[in-house]
């Protein structure tokens, strides 16, 4: 199956990417089969060859989630853009009896031995 995805270039530190069409299961990294045009997020800019992308979507071509958000903004194509849900860690529930502890808290000890304290004038004198 093929797809229309970014491929990654430029120097270190200094991404570039290249919207590309190739087979879904090579690294993106890999030859493409044409380059459909490019993406430079330092200077807010993109390049698209609107024909091309209609032909390789009627051919079948599958756009990725982040290519195709680009392709509706720059109305290459029509649609909703795509929002991705993040997946948030399943949040442990209290042990019954117990109360939840905040996270970075240290949890309340009951019966633990007084700290320290600080020197009275009659110690000092």
């Amino acid at each position: 199956m093929l797809s229309i995805r970014l491929s990654r270039v430029g120097k270190t530190n200094y991404p570039f990417f290249r919207v590309v069409v190739m087979d879904r299961k090579k690294s993106a990294k890999g030859r493409a089969l044409e380059v459909l045009g490019s993406v430079n997020p330092h200077k807010n800019e993109v390049i698209l060859k609107g024909e091309r992308i209609q032909y390789w979507i009627s051919v079948g071509a599958q756009p990725s989630d982040t290519v195709h958000n680009l392709l509706v903004q720059k109305k290459v194509i029509e649609g909703k853009k795509i929002f991705k849900k993040i997946k948030s860690k399943p949040q442990e529930t209290p042990a019954e009896g117990t109360a939840p502890v905040a996270e970075g808290a240290a949890p309340v000890v009951e019966n633990a031995a007084p700290a320290e304290e600080t020197k009275t004038e009659e110690q000092t004198a």
